[in-house]
């Protein structure tokens, strides 16, 4: 029957061969348009397999009127032999023969049509089956496409910025090294100005002695003592004065 032709098409597919070896855009197209076309044969093959249905149905139908006609004319040759009527009897037994020769080839026919139904739905329930894992594998590899794309996509957008990149950096190196040579710069002018300016000679002075900052700590000095002997003289005094 065509139905088998279909899906024993569809059933000698290796779904992970094919699901891997999917890489390109065209390729995913292609194997998308192949589960298409195996789909459309599956909802053919369902259609062939209720035709096949139809027909068992129909050759059960003919039995149970066969069936119903054994019946009928097993009363009437029953019918004939008890009133005597013998050859009209073997007339109607004759008849009784051929609706079970009919009877016999229709069972034959519907058990044939059962087995066929049978193994119908099995290939159908495989086809869906794997149809599933083809669907499965289709949308793996579009992911994995998009994921290639977008990394071929991030891939030369970083060699097209690699030198504004390099460049940057460059150009953030160079203020860093201005901001480090002023730093460097004011630090020399310090100490430049503590060897040979203003300050050294303070620093000089106040080492030897002189100038206002000895001065003003010999007069702090005086006058702190001078307190001091007061203050010793008040209490002497007061210590003096009798009780």
């Amino acid at each position: 029957m065509a139905v088998f032709s279909k899906i024993l098409t569809m059933l000698r597919g290796d779904v992970h061969a094919i699901g891997q070896s999917i890489v390109d855009n065209n390729a995913n197209r292609i194997y998308e348009q192949e589960i298409v076309e195996a789909k459309a044969h599956v909802a053919s093959a369902r259609q062939d397999l209720t035709a096949v249905m139809a027909k068992e149905m129909q050759a059960s139908r003919e039995i149970a009127r066969l069936q119903g006609e054994l019946r009928r004319y097993e009363s009437l040759a029953l019918e004939a032999l008890q009133k005597d009527h013998g050859a009209l009897a073997e007339e109607v037994a004759g008849k009784v023969a051929d609706i079970e020769v009919a009877i016999a080839g229709q069972s034959a026919v519907r058990d044939d049509l059962a087995g066929h139904i049978a193994r119908l739905k099995d290939l159908i329930r495989g086809a869906e089956a794997l149809l599933r894992d083809h669907e499965r594998e289709l949308a793996m590899a579009k992911t994995t496409e998009s994921v290639y794309r977008a990394t071929a996509t991030i891939s030369s957008s970083m060699g097209n910025s690699g030198s504004k990149l390099m460049s940057a950096k460059e150009s953030l190196e160079r203020i860093k090294q201005r901001h480090q040579d002023t730093a460097d710069r004011m630090q020399a002018a310090d100490a430049l100005d503590g060897e040979f300016g203003d300050k050294a000679l303070e620093r000089k002075l106040a080492a030897a002695g002189i100038g206002d900052a000895p001065n003003r700590k010999a007069d702090v000095m005086a006058r702190l003592q001078q307190r001091a002997a007061i203050a010793a003289s008040a209490a002497a005094d007061g210590g003096d004065k009798p009780a």
